[in-house]
Order: C-alpha cells, then structure tokens, then sequence
C-alpha cells in the first residue's frame, strides 16, 4: 500500500494596498477637485527623469483609461498608470504645506535612494 501526500498551498498573504492618501492629501484633492479640476481626475504615474532615474508625474484627465487603476481612499479617487504599479505598491501621498512651498509628497516603501536635490528616485 502506497501513500501519497498533497502538498497544503499556503495562505497568500495580503498585498498593501496600492496607494493611500494622508488626510491633508484627500482634502486637498477636495478641494482641487471641488474647484479648478471639476469633472477630472487625478492621475499619477511614473516617469524617467533626473540623476536617480524615475520621477512621480501627475496629470489632470477627464476619465480612466484602460491602462489606469483607480484607487479610492478617504472617499477620495485617484488613477495610477498601470505600468507604474510595481513602483508604488505601498505608497502613501501626502500634502505638504512649509514656509515656500507647498505640495504633493509620496512616502514610498519600493525606494533604494533619492537623488540629492530629491527630484527623483530609483527602486
């Protein structure tokens, strides 16, 4: 008599959502959404550029494409490029405002290191 054992599949483990937005990120989207860009969406991608090699692009579009994942968070919708996805897995957008600039921040768990003058980034 011959016995046979099945190999039991491990339980996947969650994958981290693939973008999520800070409170002061969602009400500023609000607003930008509210006012300027009504009817648009924001959609975020990546870009080569600079010393390090990739950058954050943003864009204002009229709606998704099929190449977009549209991601919701704080009842806030923003579009990533789908050939940026792997780059941001686990990013967390930001609003910053400090004493000359104000603007949009990404906090990216996929980053190795930044370029000196923070332009951009590589992974």
């Amino acid at each position: 008599m011959s016995t046979t054992t099945t190999p039991t599949a491990r339980p996947r483990r969650a994958l981290p959502p693939l973008m999520a937005l800070t409170d002061a990120a969602a009400d500023r989207l609000r607003s930008l959404y509210a006012r300027g860009q009504q009817g648009k969406l924001l959609r975020i991608g990546v870009g080569t550029k600079g010393c390090s090699g990739l950058s954050y692009q943003m864009d204002w579009v009229d709606a998704p494409g099929p190449g977009d994942e549209v991601v919701t968070d704080k009842d806030v919708t923003v579009l990533v490029d789908r050939k940026a996805s792997l780059f941001l897995i686990g990013t967390v957008m930001d609003y910053e405002v400090k004493a000359l600039t104000a603007g949009f921040t990404f906090t990216n768990p996929n980053e190795k290191g930044r370029c000196g003058c923070g332009e951009s980034f590589h992974v």
